[in-house]
């Protein structure tokens, strides 16, 4: 096969090397624009793991990059005259010229072509794509080849928001991978330094837009903005200056990072590798890691026999997705620095922690068999803060909300069970929330009571609007204070534009054949089509609606519930004031976010009002609509909660979506987490949040890392009432508590669970 390969960086060129060892016969030329030596940037960082997938594939140029590295196992983390270091994170550094040198060398030695200094415009391409067999464009994060054939591989670049200079320097940072933040008479401005060779280390400069025009680093020259980095960074430099590649940088050599993502990957007998395809954020260090692992898989395509097309296909198919999970990683990491100063706030431990867990790629147990000490250290600190001295994981923390304390942060989401009938609950709830109690959640949820027959969901949905409701809910609330350690929450609400509706495993949000009710919304919008019309809500049905949330508030108090929470989210009645999507009302109650808040705020005023002053409310809330710039985003989230905090509410319940039909949410693990995290952060107010959350090690990371005081769990829930139980054994902690029926059950969980981790 006739190969040219455009760009000489690690991917082209490992690439190349790839190539030549599955053949010897393949014809490969590598086309590079620069200097053999030429290089942007500093160092490379690259982890065990993918030295190890390096020395699978070529044990010569593996062993060739070993013998040049330095390695660190630790992060230390400075922030003003705070220090902190957790180790055995096994990272390794070398030098960017020497792995291109290094990589040159081998590639020569397998008979790969290396052509330098050579001008490869548009004509140039279309030339070699016509001559070769196969074009591999490994040109860079500005591929021209991209922008040449940008229809065909339909490109999106984002560039994101902060600015940053990548620098070197003689001081030594070779015994951890070095994380500096300095606040400035201008905000916080911040430091990646790692060792990658005897003599040099990096030294990447980050800071946000409004730091970096206070600074005028825009206006100042290379040379100038470097000294003024040199001011700022002066404590950790020992006396060395910072170091740039002069002759290649011009101008500030200031960026924003360009993310940049690729539908398609190949066109024709062109393909895509590295940065053309897909970037990754300097922030965790994976840009040439994924080149170079995406070179193997091309190789490994190409040599199994298949019609070109079909090779860079399922080149594609299979590469893509493990590019996505990194690039994913790293938008998250990217995101995390876009925001630190919202982190900065926090204790050392915790923000060491964040900083640590940023990209999601390390979990709370990972952590642990890195630094077991360290972890419990910060369990440590974690239990301390919440009051107790337990050395148990943090969601076996205690929390207090106003007078009601929970065991543990473990919540049994609000999920409906359309069994009621006429809005009385029956022995299924009894059974189905008993059940839950006894399963060592802190804290359970009820679902939404409605407050009016008008107010239900389905016919199946339960109220607490009558003196037969508030018995029934008595009695189970009793059942759970005295059989159990967990506190119970009612969740109430008004169905509003989204009633009427056909029992859940019957047809979502279809309207009834027949037995329909009145619906009443914000505004006179349905549902779907198909979907009743309700009306717009006029003044008297606000009061009307009003005194009905004030009514249930009460009967909750009758009936002895721990907590109450206003059930403003989902497009349900208060949600629908709350968006632009479901709220076009030309009154004071539309418009602007401080008008669609208007009859929310004024509900729970009501109800804060008749609820005791020892029981905490919460609300939850849609922190974003999934409707682009149509509908709420989580700058609104913010907004709305803190509106919500100084009315009254003790927590914000941050869910998303279920606004419109039209949604487009963006699901993954713990995809709500950024939103409970920016409110948390942002307004001060403790925050629950739920969402794809499954396993204790995401609960462990959401609540060490301040993203959240409370986890919801909704469908391991409803899998497994002792969820909470079984975790617990799962981490070998033995002072969780069962009920004392159970205690047969719990040891022989331990002793099966103790056996299973020893011979594993």
């Amino acid at each position: 096969m006739k190969t040219s390969v455009l760009g000489g960086g690690p991917a082209g060129l490992y690439f190349a090397i790839s190539m030549k060892l599955r053949d010897a016969n393949h014809d490969i030329t590598v086309y590079e624009r620069n200097k053999f030596d030429d290089t942007f940037g500093w160092g490379v960082v690259l982890s065990d793991e993918t030295m190890n997938n390096f020395d699978d594939n070529d044990p010569v140029s593996g062993e060739m990059i070993r013998s040049n590295f330095a390695y660190w196992d630790d992060v230390k983390v400075v922030r003003g005259d705070e220090t902190m270091t957790s180790g055995g994170h096994g990272f390794c550094g070398i030098g960017r010229k020497r792995l291109l040198i290094l990589l040159q060398e081998r590639a020569r030695e397998l008979g790969v072509k290396l052509e330098f200094e050579v001008d490869i415009n548009d004509a140039r391409i279309n030339e070699l794509k016509d001559s070769s067999d196969l074009l591999v464009a490994s040109d860079g994060l500005n591929s021209r080849t991209r922008s040449l054939y940008k229809d065909q591989f339909k490109p999106e670049i984002d560039t994101r928001k902060n600015h940053f200079v990548w620098l070197g320097t003689r001081q030594k940072f070779d015994d951890a991978f070095t994380f500096l933040f300095e606040k400035t008479e201008h905000g916080w401005i911040w430091a990646h330094a790692y060792q990658f060779d005897d003599e040099y280390a990096t030294f990447i400069v980050e800071c946000g837009p409004e730091v970096y025009e206070a600074f005028g680093f825009n206006q100042l020259s290379q040379q100038e903005g470097i000294a003024l980095c040199e001011k700022i960074f002066e404590k950790h430099l020992g006396g060395h200056s910072l170091l740039t590649n002069a002759n290649h940088i011009r101008g500030s050599a200031w960026i924003r990072f360009p993310r940049v993502t690729c539908e398609n990957w190949h066109h024709d007998n062109v393909v895509l590798l590295g940065d053309a395809s897909a970037t990754a954020h300097f922030s965790i260090g994976s840009g040439s890691k994924l080149g170079m692992e995406s070179a193997i898989a091309l190789a490994d395509q190409l040599h199994q026999g298949k019609p070109l097309a079909d090779a860079l296909q399922d080149y594609q198919d299979e590469r893509k997705l493990q590019v996505l999970r990194i690039t994913s990683s790293a938008r998250n990491s990217t995101q995390w620095f876009e925001e630190v100063e919202r982190y900065l706030e926090l204790e050392m431990m915790q923000f060491n922690y964040s900083l640590l867990t940023r990209s999601q790629r390390i979990s709370h147990e990972n952590l642990g068999l890195r630094d077991a000490k360290w972890l419990a250290e910060a369990e440590s600190w974690f239990q301390r803060e919440a009051g107790s001295n337990s050395l148990r994981r943090p969601m076996f923390a205690p929390y207090k909300l106003r007078g009601m304390k929970l065991e543990n942060r473990i919540v049994v989401s609000p999920m409906a069970q359309y069994k009621a009938k006429d809005g009385m609950p029956n022995y299924w709830h009894l059974t189905h929330y008993g059940e839950r109690a006894k399963g060592g959640a802190g804290l359970v949820f009820t679902e939404m009571l409605c407050v009016s027959p008008e107010g239900r969901i389905t016919p199946g949905c339960p109220g607490l609007y009558t003196p037969q409701h508030v018995a029934f809910w008595g009695e189970l609330v009793q059942f759970v204070h005295e059989e159990t350690p967990a506190k119970i929450c009612a969740q109430i609400g008004h169905a509003g534009r989204k009633g009427s509706t056909r029992l859940g495993w019957e047809g979502i949000d279809q309207p009834l054949d027949e037995g329909n009710w009145p619906l009443m919304s914000a505004s006179a919008i349905p549902l779907q089509e198909g979907n009743q019309t309700p009306k717009e809500m006029d003044r008297a049905d606000m009061d009307m609606v009003r005194d009905q949330f004030v009514a249930a508030v009460k009967a909750a108090d009758e009936a002895g519930f721990d907590m109450i929470e206003m059930h403003a989210a989902h497009g349900y009645l208060l949600a629908s004031f709350i968006s632009p999507i479901t709220n076009t009302r030309i009154d004071e109650y539309g418009g602007t976010i401080e008008n669609r808040m208007r009859f929310p705020l004024e509900v729970l005023h009501a109800m804060r009002k008749v609820w005791p002053e020892d029981k905490p409310m919460s609300v939850r809330i849609s922190a974003h609509d999934w409707m682009g710039e149509a509908g709420v985003n989580s700058e609104d989230a913010v907004t709305i909660a803190r509106m919500l905090k100084e009315a009254g509410a003790d927590a914000i319940n941050t869910s998303s979506g279920q606004t419109s039909k039209e949604e487009q949410p963006v699901y993954g693990r713990m995809f709500q987490v950024p939103f409970s995290d920016q409110v948390r952060n942002d307004v001060h107010v403790p925050t629950m949040v739920a969402g794809n959350i499954y396993e204790p090690d995401h609960v462990n990371s959401i609540l060490m890392a301040g993203r959240a005081d409370l986890v919801l769990l909704a469908r391991p829930h409803l899998a497994n009432p002792y969820w909470t139980l079984h975790a617990a054994v799962e981490l070998g902690d033995t002072e969780q508590a069962w009920p004392a029926p159970y205690e047969g059950g719990r040891r022989q969980a331990d002793v099966l669970a103790e056996r299973a981790r020893e011979m594993a």
